[in-house]
């Protein structure tokens, strides 16, 4: 079989790509992370007889995602080839391939299903070029969804990066946009080393504006270079993947409060751009990392390490970490939102652990509960650690200020409020400010605000186990 492929690779005649007669033209202005896939593909293998592809249904069916789509009529079954479930199989063709001079895309259907063959990926072709002292290079491109898709389980749900990431001789990108998704696989197609291409299903219908230059045949970009997606001043958030657009939210949500957020795509999760981020972080002096795979071991956590490295002296505050919830991917609906970050994590109730000034009023989604459902006991036990800390720096600052009185009588769960260990919070709207909490005794406590007229808000009491009234 290397034989055929080799023999056809090399003899056949380049024709000019797809995307010369699908209308791409210098003047586009938006595509698809689909079309973006799938145009890099097509103008690489009409650019170079040794690419081609392998994967289940990338031929006839064009695809799972018909990220194929076209390109089994242009190029034939010998560079086009469907192969039955079996990745350890034809990922080990496709490393053999290598060895001998070809280009091989392995598409997974989905990257959970790299498992199957991640001795190919790791032994057979991460490692190979160390192992010859240079003398052999491995030119292939592992790509396919990886992460959170929508209903689709925890055995389909997995984020790879960090795995693949911690491993030398591979390089992992992990693309947001269009322009990412051009760009980067160009990259590792043209790229010696083996590389680890994580795409992200929900990205593929989506579409992002590119210019003439990123449609343009010969664009390429540069492999472990993060992008400044957003500059900003007083926190860096770095991202890749989907939650680059969920960090982007998250920066709009803080510039109505006044904070500038500066969003760091990452594109390149090994190598990593150190310099990158840690000269963003030098200038704003804060750092959140968000990705959607679990917290322990995360790429986050190589981050702040890096940052606390070699930029610690220039920190105002702790880093900070969003990832996953630290459980296998939920298959309801409800509960796989629950276990991956949402925009409104890095909004002001995380940030005001970082910045100077907590901001109160929006603290409410996650861990507040009106006076009129009191019946906190349950719903107390799912507070994080985190969460607590983040109301206890809230509570502390509260009582710095001053303004007029409201009473807050104890709720009946508690036998004493000198038990509650961070006390009560309320949650003003936009214009208000609160100021001064007192403990009158052991059945009220006065809360002051400088708000006059109508007030809203709510309150929660954190006790411990032990002095709640069972």
């Amino acid at each position: 079989m290397l034989g055929i492929l080799r023999q056809k690779a090399f003899g056949q005649r380049i024709r000019p790509a797809l995307s010369a007669w699908r209308g791409y033209s210098s003047a586009a202005k938006e595509m698809t992370v689909r079309d973006a896939l799938n145009t890099a593909l097509d103008e690489e293998m009409s650019a170079d007889p040794k690419v081609f592809l392998m994967g289940e249904e990338v031929g006839e069916y064009q695809g799972a995602y018909k990220i194929t789509k076209g390109l089994l009529d242009k190029y034939g079954p010998e560079r086009v080839l469907d192969t039955p479930i079996t990745e350890a199989g034809f990922t080990g063709i496709g490393v053999g391939a290598a060895y001998h001079g070809l280009k091989p895309v392995i598409e997974f259907m989905t990257f959970n299903f790299s498992m199957q063959a991640i001795d190919h990926i790791i032994n057979s072709a991460a490692k190979s070029n160390y192992m010859s002292a240079g003398q052999m290079s491995v030119p292939i491109v592992f790509r396919g969804p990886n992460g959170a898709a929508s209903g689709v389980g925890a055995q389909h749900s997995h984020c790879y990066a960090v795995w693949y990431a911690s491993c030398p001789g591979l390089k992992v990108l992990a693309p947001y946009s269009s322009e990412d998704a051009r760009g980067l696989l160009k990259a590792a197609i043209r790229d010696p080393d083996p590389v680890v291409f994580l795409e992200n299903e929900l990205l593929y219908g989506e579409t992002f504006p590119v210019s003439a230059e990123v449609l343009d045949s010969s664009f390429c970009l540069p492999i472990g270079k993060a992008k400044i997606e957003k500059e900003g001043k007083d926190v860096t958030i770095t991202a890749f993947s989907k939650m680059v657009g969920y960090a982007l939210k998250a920066a709009e949500i803080l510039a109505k409060d006044g904070i500038s957020a500066e969003v760091i795509n990452l594109r390149s999760i090994r190598p990593l751009d150190r310099n990158t981020i840690n000269a963003s972080v030098r200038k704003t002096n804060r750092l959140v990392t968000v990705e959607e795979g679990f917290p322990q071991h995360g790429v986050g956590a190589e981050i702040c390490a890096s940052v606390v490295e070699e930029s610690f002296g220039y920190l105002d505050a702790p880093v900070e970490r969003i990832a996953g919830a630290d459980v296998p991917m939920p298959y309801a609906a409800n509960l796989e939102r629950l276990a991956v970050p949402q925009p409104k994590m890095c909004s002001p109730p995380l940030m005001s652990k970082i910045l100077p000034k907590p901001i109160v009023h929006a603290c409410g989604d996650f861990w507040s509960y009106s006076l009129s459902n009191m019946s906190l006991f349950t719903k107390l036990r799912i507070l994080s650690v985190q969460q607590r800390e983040l109301a206890t720096d809230l509570c502390r600052w509260l009582q710095q200020l001053d303004g007029i009185l409201i009473e807050v009588k104890k709720p009946s769960y508690f036998r004493n409020l000198r038990d509650v260990h961070v006390g009560p919070l309320l949650l003003l709207g936009r214009n208000s400010s609160l100021n001064n909490m007192e403990y009158v005794d052991d059945d009220r406590i006065f809360l002051h605000s400088s708000l006059k007229g109508p007030l809203c808000f709510q309150v929660i009491f954190i006790s411990s186990l032990d002095s709640h009234v069972h």
